[in-house]
């Protein structure tokens, strides 16, 4: 007998009839002979109208603290799981619901985007070795003195991921409401295609670039635990893809998918004084902000040799927050220095574990969007993926002559 962990997101259970099927799925997969774990969101649209009461109860003035907006926010879970083992007994099976705390995971102590310190799964087993179904909240657990805390964006496939490497599941399954990982968004390319079978570091790279399937701290966790599993629909029996570690075939695929980000804005430092130790003040002060930095470009001055321009990307609703933070160390590293920031930009990415024996991916990208008429602004790249920077109005058509020209379609 095989153990399976399942994770249903928000989408799959989002009304009564989708709780119903998914149900019927779970079931189905014990009655073939397996044990299963199912891991489920809250109901699609329950987090943001919890969100919605708690700014209505504190007023527009007030930020609720972030400890008691968890355990606001972990009702939405704890609704779902019930209403699915409810509905698993009904249909005469054996299913036992779990919030996060009494599955056993435990946390460290960040409110809103706790991570997972250790998982004690000794009543997952029991439950299961008595011929039960466990219904399991994601999204949540509590920290070793009992408060509870939420794992942040994506933290059910997080829960689910953390779960089947504690249990030492033989597969993970991610259900949503696509058919897998496809080599670009469908909606903005329509000729892309579902990837049978993807690598760790690739679906981290697309995943960190702008794919939403998955979120990049469920793929870590996977890579360093071992966890193989599958991204499927929950709405048909399609196949999906397979995430698993690379292997010597996958190389023969030069590039995997492109990803594209949206909403982006570069930050330019200008006339920063050339010595060692500016870029730590710098992006200290942006760390200690709480700002995530993706690309960093650095040119020194060719007219003036002691100084140097520092650009980055961040999200374009981190604009002031960034400018803020940087504020007080402007002063510091150097005379006349100035921030420059600007939206209206988006990121493009080509990811491919074949890129590592492969030559002119770079090439054959640069052709292909400067025959669109595309302007790249920032260039920046790691062994398995380039990423550039365009215009956001241009990204679409950025993202269909890129795809095109390394033949994904096909």
């Amino acid at each position: 007998m095989s153990l399976i962990v399942q994770k249903y997101g928000g989408t799959s259970v989002g009304t009564p009839e989708r709780i119903r099927n998914v149900a019927k799925r779970i079931l189905e997969t014990q009655q073939a002979g397996h044990q299963v774990v199912a891991v489920v969101s809250a109901m699609s649209g329950v987090t943001n109208k919890l969100i919605e009461l708690a700014a209505a109860v504190t007023g527009e003035e007030a930020d609720p603290t972030e400890r008691e907006m968890d355990v606001l926010l972990s009702t939405g879970e704890q609704t779902t799981i019930a209403l699915t083992a409810m509905c698993l007994n009904s249909m005469g099976s054996k299913a036992v619901s779990l919030t996060g705390a009494q599955a056993g995971i435990t946390t460290d102590g960040v409110h809103t985007k706790a991570r997972i310190s250790t998982i004690s799964p000794e009543e997952v087993h029991r439950l299961l070795d008595d011929g039960n179904i466990v219904i399991l909240a994601g999204f949540q657990g509590q920290t070793p003195d009992g408060k509870i805390t939420t794992l942040g964006r994506g933290g059910s496939d997080l829960t689910a991921i953390a779960m089947a490497a504690a249990i030492d599941a033989d597969l993970c399954q991610i259900y949503t409401d696509v058919d897998g990982v496809y080599t670009c968004d469908p909606r903005v390319v329509k000729d892309a295609q579902k990837i049978d079978e993807i690598s760790y570091d690739e679906m981290l790279e697309m995943a960190s670039s702008g794919t939403k399937v998955m979120q990049s701290r469920s793929v870590e966790f996977a890579k360093k635990f071992g966890v193989v599993f599958q991204v499927r629909s929950s709405l048909n029996n399609n196949p999906g893809t397979t995430v698993r570690e690379e292997t010597m075939s996958m190389e023969s695929v030069v590039i995997r998918g492109v990803s594209l980000e949206r909403e982006q804005a570069k930050v330019t430092i200008t006339s920063v004084g050339d010595q060692p130790g500016t870029a730590g003040k710098i992006f200290g002060a942006i760390s200690d902000a709480n700002i995530n930095v993706d690309m960093i470009v650095q040119n020194v001055s060719v007219s003036k040799c002691d100084t140097t321009d520092i650009s980055f990307t961040v999200h374009k609703n981190d604009i002031a927050k960034a400018e803020a933070a940087l504020a007080p160390v402007l002063s510091e590293i150097g005379d006349g220095v100035k921030v420059e920031a600007r939206d209206g930009i988006a990121k493009l990415s080509v990811v491919g574990i074949g890129m590592k024996s492969h030559s002119g991916v770079a090439a054959e990208m640069f052709a292909a969007l400067s025959s669109a008429g595309v302007n790249i602004e920032m260039i920046s790249t790691s062994e398995i993926k380039i990423t550039v920077t365009v215009a956001e109005d241009q990204i679409e058509e950025a993202a269909n002559v890129v795809h095109s020209a390394f033949n994904l379609a096909q």
